[in-house]
């Protein structure tokens, strides 16, 4: 990290920052007496802030999404490259990076036929959910528009798909919602809702079945599920979930699909999440990794057999799929994520997440053997969470000052962590660790002595 920048530069760079920018998910008052966080340079797996102080990030880029680590020039030279040669067209045409990706990306994703191309994660699942409600009025006359959610899973930040959000804090104070959302409920053992469940996995799932026969099957046009549940608690599915989720999608004509804003591009050691579980989704949609950051994209991700229904030729002049992304259009994005794609298969960044996964969950439960406060360790692949509470009998869930006292006196040892943030009214207890897919085990100590001094001070 070469660039250097002397003390009024960097006092003007702050000054600038507290007065004109709005930070995301950011109490600002707490910036009366502190400086907020500027990242001004990143290599690896390190940042730097604008005091010059160098952090491990163990967040991805604070929201899970710098898979290949910072500082990959080869991304940056084939993006400049790219965007020379023809920045931007319409997504009702074509390009060259992104017809190329949806090729490459597909044969990663065997009964997948369609990607349709747009920029965040929640534009992505806005795609899903209206391609479920045009459905509904093609096929179904206006009938089977509903979509199923699951409590604590995130599916974005737009009213529509907070709609779909499992998560109250998230959601509060910005309803009314869109109608026809129904919630089903979560499926953290550690949480287990039952007295008693000889199988929690096939209990749990079988909520879907008893909200698809409350609210009628012939309501039901899809469900919308995380692989693994990431900013809800880092919740991985119980042994049997997934195969009963799907038998129960099938059995009622209900359209799966996964969300793997999160989870998708290597996370957890496949290319995608559901890929663990033997299922088929309908339909999968996808962010954060698939360019790690580096450029703005998202796909939206459909069986051939999806992609047919809405390619009924002219005389229909309203049943193909009216939707447009206006970043959709980009080439940055697919020009990065090819690279990426790259990047994970040239350094074996897939068998490295399983791998020091491995690794990490050993070390986590190790934590958990030496501090009563760790409730439970639960993870897969580079994605990993600890559940924080006030004693192991009752489970009762710490105070989210706890959590943020953590993760600030790791930040303060230069260590960025992630937490459950202002999502629950009570389990906003859970430290979130995901570090880029090229992390070592020496990576891996770091982040866990800084944990356990965290833990031991306070």
């Amino acid at each position: 990290m070469p660039i250097n920048t002397n003390n009024q530069t960097k006092q003007n760079l702050i000054s600038k920052d507290r007065a004109y920018v709005w930070h995301h998910l950011t109490q600002h008052s707490a910036f009366d007496n502190s400086d907020p966080l500027i990242i001004v340079e990143a290599e690896g797996m390190q940042l730097k802030d604008a005091h010059g102080n160098i952090i491990l990030d163990a967040t991805s880029g604070g929201l899970w999404t710098v898979n290949v680590g910072y500082g990959r020039e080869q991304i940056a030279k084939a993006i400049a490259k790219q965007l020379t040669s023809m920045p931007f067209f319409a997504g009702y045409g074509g390009t060259k990076p992104g017809a190329e990706y949806a090729e490459a990306l597909l044969k990663r994703m065997p009964g997948m036929g369609r990607v349709y191309f747009s920029s965040s994660g929640s534009e992505a699942n806005e795609k899903a959910f209206k391609i479920v409600r045009q459905l509904s009025h093609k096929k179904y006359a206006g009938k089977k528009n509903k979509i199923i959610y699951r409590e604590r899973d995130y599916h974005g930040t737009t009213i529509a798909t907070l709609s779909a959000t499992g998560q109250f804090e998230r959601k509060n104070q910005y309803g009314p919602f869109v109608p026809d959302f129904v919630e089903m409920p979560h499926c953290c053992e550690y949480r287990c809702q039952y007295e008693d469940s000889d199988n929690y996995g096939v209990d749990s799932a079988n909520e879907l079945k008893k909200i698809i026969l409350k609210e009628g099957e012939e309501n039901i046009g899809a469900v919308i599920l995380e692989p693994i549940t990431a900013g809800g608690g880092i919740i991985p599915a119980p042994d049997g979930y997934w195969q009963r989720i799907q038998s129960i999608c099938r059995q009622y004509n209900v359209l799966l699909i996964i969300d793997e804003v999160v989870c998708g591009l290597g996370r957890t050691g496949k290319w995608f999440g559901y890929q663990h579980y033997d299922i088929e989704p309908d339909i999968v949609t996808m962010a954060k990794g698939v360019a790690s950051g580096y450029a703005a994209i998202s796909c939206t991700v459909t069986t051939e057999a999806i992609f047919e229904e809405f390619k009924q030729g002219n005389s229909k002049r309203m049943d193909y799929f009216r939707d447009v992304s206006t970043f959709g259009g980009c080439t940055a994005g697919p020009t990065a994520a090819l690279q990426c794609l790259r990047i994970l298969e040239e350094e074996k960044l897939l068998e490295n997440a399983s791998t020091i996964g491995d690794y990490l969950m050993t070390r986590l439960v190790e934590l958990k053997s030496k501090h009563e406060i760790i409730g439970d360790v639960r993870g897969k692949g580079l994605l990993a969470g600890l559940e924080l509470v006030e004693d192991r009998q009752s489970k009762t869930p710490v105070d989210e000052s706890v959590i943020i006292k953590v993760a600030a006196h790791c930040l303060k040892n230069g260590v960025l962590i992630g937490r459950t943030n202002r999502s629950f009214k009570e389990f906003n207890n859970t430290i979130a660790l995901c570090p880029a897919l090229i992390a070592t085990t020496q990576d891996i100590d770091i982040i866990v002595a800084a944990i356990d001094t965290a833990i031991s001070e306070l």
